[in-house]
């Protein structure tokens, strides 16, 4: 891997994790399977999608890139949980 490739790959991992703390924040605060849990799930996808191909990375990333938004909204919500309790 290049370092260029190595670099896209660092900002989308990065940018799925971090897109996501508040959404997972917020959907902690949300009733479980409601319209607005559903849409704090999947806000950050389309964005992600976009930067995933302007970067030109393939559909080998989808795997870590679905890793990294599902890490951010697990932290994000027990960053609420705590902060409530």
């Amino acid at each position: 891997m290049n370092p260029s490739t190595a670099l896209s790959l660092a900002i989308l991992l990065s940018f799925a994790f971090v897109a996501n703390l508040p959404l997972g924040f917020l959907r902690e605060t949300t009733r479980k399977f409601s319209v607005r849990w559903f849409v704090y799930i999947h806000l950050s996808i389309p964005f992600i999608v976009a930067l995933r191909m302007s970067t030109g990375l393939g559909w080998n990333i989808i795997p870590f890139s679905v890793a990294s938004a599902v890490a951010g909204q697990v932290i994000g919500s027990r960053i609420r949980r705590r902060s409530r309790g």
